[in-house]
Formats: C-alpha cells, sequence, structure tokens
C-alpha cells in the first residue's frame, strides 16, 4: 500500500520541507481568501525506513511522485523549492516504480509557515484521485491559522494546542512511526506522543 506524505494549505502557507516516510503533498486554498496559501518544501525531502535515507525531493524533478487529479496546478518546483500554491491538490509519493510502501519509518520535514499557513503530513495513507485522504492519519503543520490544532498534532486524535515555533522562520520536525508508536519533534524537542491502543476503533484513521 502506498504511503501518502501529505502537506495541506487551507488558506495561507509557506513551508519548506524534509522527509524521510513520505508519500502525498497537499494544497488547499479557501476560495474566499484574498491571500493564496503557498508551501515550499526544501530541496531535501528523504525518509528513512529500516537503516538507510531515501531522497523523496531533491529540488530538481517531481520523479517518483504522483499529484492528484484535481488542481495539479498548484504545485510546482521553483528554485529548487517545492511550491504548492492554490486550490487543493495532494502530491503522492509513489516510488520509481510505484509500489513505495512505509510502515515504520522517521520523516524529517523542514518547513517555514506565513501567517495563517495550515498544512499537515498524512501518512499510513494511499493515493486517491480526489478530496481529503480518506485512509490514514495527519500530522499537523500550523503555527498561527484558526484551526487550534497546531504542528505536531495526530489531527483530530491527539491534538497540541502549542505549535512549538514561529511564522516567518525555519523549523525542522521529525516523525517517528514504530510499531504502534507516533512521536514528532519540533527542532529537536519531543512535541507530541500517541499510542494506537485497542481502544482505538476508527477502521480508516489508524496505523496498519
Amino acid at each position: 500500500i502506498p504511503q501518502e506524505f501529505s502537506i495541506f494549505s487551507k488558506e495561507t502557507m509557506k513551508n519548506p520541507l524534509v522527509t524521510q516516510d513520505l508519500s502525498t503533498i497537499t494544497s488547499n486554498t479557501h476560495p474566499a481568501m484574498r491571500i493564496i496559501p503557498i508551501l515550499f518544501l526544501s530541496a531535501i525531502v528523504s525518509i528513512a525506513s529500516a537503516a538507510e535515507w531515501q531522497v523523496l525531493f531533491d529540488g530538481s524533478s517531481l520523479d517518483g511522485w504522483k499529484a492528484a487529479e484535481e488542481n495539479p496546478e498548484s504545485v510546482r518546483i521553483e528554485d529548487g523549492v517545492l511550491v504548492l500554491n492554490g486550490k487543493r491538490c495532494h502530491l503522492f509519493w509513489m516510488g520509481e516504480d510505484g509500489k513505495a510502501s512505509f510502515k515504520n519509518f522517521e520523516a524529517e520535514v523542514v518547513f517555514q509557515t506565513e501567517e495563517k499557513a495550515n498544512a499537515g503530513l498524512f501518512f499510513h495513507t494511499e493515493w486517491q484521485a480526489a478530496g481529503w485522504p480518506g485512509k490514514g492519519l495527519e500530522c499537523q503543520m500550523n503555527a498561527t491559522h484558526g484551526d487550534w490544532r497546531k504542528t505536531g498534532s495526530i489531527y483530530a486524535i491527539k491534538d497540541v494546542k502549542e505549535p512549538g515555533h514561529t511564522d516567518g522562520k525555519w523549523v525542522t520536525m521529525k516523525l517517528r512511526v514504530e510499531g504502534d508508536v507516533v512521536k514528532v519533534w519540533v527542532d529537536g524537542k519531543l512535541h507530541n506522543e500517541w499510542t494506537q491502543t485497542a481502544e482505538h476503533t476508527l477502521k480508516k484513521k489508524r496505523l496498519d
């Protein structure tokens, strides 16, 4: 099952990114907003499952990625940076052979938000043509957006109210999935931790 690493913007965003277990990136713009969401992903997007790191975005191409069928124009590369700017569009990491799959992994993301930016990384998910991913979990990226769930939240599962960073500055977020445990670090500090127990009965919003 292809795993999705997803970044999306609901209203306004500017985020660079580095990752280890990556499959999708998303952009979503609120039509009423004058300021278009922008997400920048840094030239280093890499993922580590097992012992080796894998670079997923090298700053020059989208080889190994597959965009959703809605609003593909929202994704572009500019000056070595992956930019998500416009209406919602997920970008899925499929791998060179189209069969990328990650279960236990570590992902490191370097990003920068602007005021009201709202992004997220989806994981343990799979490609779909349109809409929000129906399967998997989201690690939130949001410092000042109106949504109270801030950076490092396992969205609507284990949320945090403080982002651990400010807009306009580069921040490093690390996401680790090992067994039933998800951990998130922001600038080297453990920011959130969640364990999927038998009491977690959601059939799609879960770790495989």
